[in-house]
């Protein structure tokens, strides 16, 4: 389980975006049922707001949209609702952000979550198309970092 680095979500091949509305989901019903997520690569949502794990994961579903997939409005509402109606069980240690999780998406996550995906083309999961795609994204976000950091 993991929520990919906000930086990624556009590029995500169609098979791990799809995959991390379903953990997104996931996640929720989790802290709905015992009140954090019992993941260790996810548990720092509970440091942040429920609203940043709303932003981020509307962040998913409009790039799921905007690439023609379609979602149940149910599964939504119940995702929102799992969040809302847990909301005070965030401990909200962190600073609001809209869904980019500053101190945890940084560059060290960046790239953690790019050689996931380096992996996985590696082994034939992602195609060259796909990959290209995220790599273009890497050679932004590199110069963005480095612009940033003067």
């Amino acid at each position: 389980m993991r929520i990919w680095h906000f930086e990624l979500v556009r590029v995500l091949p169609d098979a791990q975006l799809i995959a991390q509305w379903r953990e997104l989901c996931a996640i929720a019903g989790r802290i709905a049922k015992i009140g954090y997520p019992n993941h260790i690569l996810v548990n720092k949502v509970m440091y942040y707001s429920a609203k940043e794990l709303i932003d981020f994961s509307t962040r998913v579903t409009e790039e799921m949209h905007y690439r023609g997939f379609k979602m149940n409005p149910k599964t939504y509402d119940k995702f929102y609702h799992n969040i809302m109606d847990n909301k005070d069980k965030f401990k909200e240690i962190k600073p609001y952000s809209g869904g980019q999780y500053k101190d945890w998406h940084n560059d060290r996550y960046y790239w953690q979550c790019f050689h996931n995906l380096q992996e996985k083309y590696d082994c034939g999961g992602i195609n060259d198309r796909e990959w290209k795609r995220i790599q273009t994204n890497r050679s932004f976000f590199y110069s963005l970092s480095k612009y940033l950091k003067r």
